[in-house]
């Protein structure tokens, strides 16, 4: 299937078969292309979390308001968490980036308001949601990002250290009777030639 094809396939599922679930070389390939998302400077300022125990699930799907369902059906639940301080993500690329890299963030990035510090520290974050759904449209498995949480919670019970919750993706294989799967439902997307232009 082509990328193309595979964009048309690809849609967020609302409903998921919580009597099938993906296999463990699957979750470990998923593990490995994660690992090497894309990130401005390669900074990496994150770690990801599946989570497969029942209970736990169950716990995080309570603290997902109307996303619960689709949390507590799906095979595994991702939690993208990002570094929680400026001062702990200076240290972390101090450690693992070359010198020119440390330069960028320096000269670009460190004069700024913590605030836009973090901001874009968060970004990058977002920059492997992208890779990561391409990678398990690719690989068949359907997908759920969702903002719709409540984050604090989350951080308590996964007792999260320097690190916070940002958003989830549930994982799985797509219920059948799903309305909102391109077969039934067609993607509503604005006109090409209202959002892309070439010069």
């Amino acid at each position: 299937m082509s990328f193309l094809d595979l964009a048309k396939w690809r849609y967020t599922a609302k409903q998921y078969n919580p009597n099938e679930k993906i296999s463990d070389e699957k979750i470990e390939q998923l593990k490995e292309i994660i690992r090497l998302s894309p990130s401005s400077i390669n900074s990496q300022p994150w770690k990801f979390l599946f989570v497969y125990d029942e209970k736990v699930k169950s716990k995080l799907a309570a603290a997902s308001y109307w996303n619960a369902h689709k949390i507590n059906e799906a095979s595994h639940l991702v939690v993208f968490n990002v570094i929680d301080s400026v001062e702990k993500f200076e240290e972390q690329i101090h450690q693992n980036l070359p010198e020119g890299s440390i330069n960028y963030y320096n000269n670009f990035l460190k004069p700024l308001p913590e605030t836009e510090i973090k901001f874009w520290i968060q970004h990058q974050v977002y920059l492997s949601l992208g890779f990561f759904l391409s990678a398990c449209a690719n690989m068949g498995i359907d997908s759920t990002p969702m903002e719709g949480i409540e984050n604090e919670k989350y951080d308590t019970i996964l007792q999260l250290d320097g690190y916070k919750t940002l958003f989830a993706v549930a994982i799985g294989y797509r219920n059948p009777e799903d309305s909102n799967q391109p077969s039934v439902k067609p993607k509503s997307r604005l006109p090409l030639e209202q959002i892309i232009k070439s010069i």
